[in-house]
């Protein structure tokens, strides 16, 4: 197993997903994009691949890229839907990061005449509360 992949497989992004402080008060927003992202179908096994987009506004803390591409292509190799992965995500980010905002895309490619985007917004999410 080369070095990379052992990073990826050993990733657990409760304790290797690095955050560090965010040294400024104002609001400004992050965007991320990671063009990448792939797991496999639960029921087929077949790869599926999506491009992610991350948009947040921090409120104490920011996420280490790195990390962040470590978390993401850990998904490479797990069974695993498009609403699940992108649950997932959103969520993990959201508990360690609290930021002010955050709006999580998974825009997944065609697979059989079939083209999936997930959407979640925090703002949205607080409104359903």
């Amino acid at each position: 197993m080369r070095y990379g992949e052992k990073e990826i497989k050993e990733f657990d992004p409760k304790k290797d997903l690095e955050i560090w402080e965010n040294k400024h008060e104002k609001s400004y927003k992050i965007r991320i994009t990671l063009p990448e992202f792939s797991c496999l179908c639960p029921r087929s096994g077949y790869p599926d691949y999506a491009t992610i987009y991350l948009d947040y506004i921090p409120n104490k803390y920011v996420v280490e890229l790195k990390a962040l591409k470590l978390y993401i292509n850990s998904f490479r190799d797990r069974y695993i839907s498009h609403e699940d992965s992108a649950n997932e995500i959103f969520d993990t980010l959201y508990e360690k990061l609290q930021p002010r905002y955050m709006k999580l895309v998974a825009d997944f490619n065609p697979r059989g005449n079939v083209h999936t985007i997930i959407e979640i917004d925090s703002d949205q999410l607080e409104k359903e509360k």
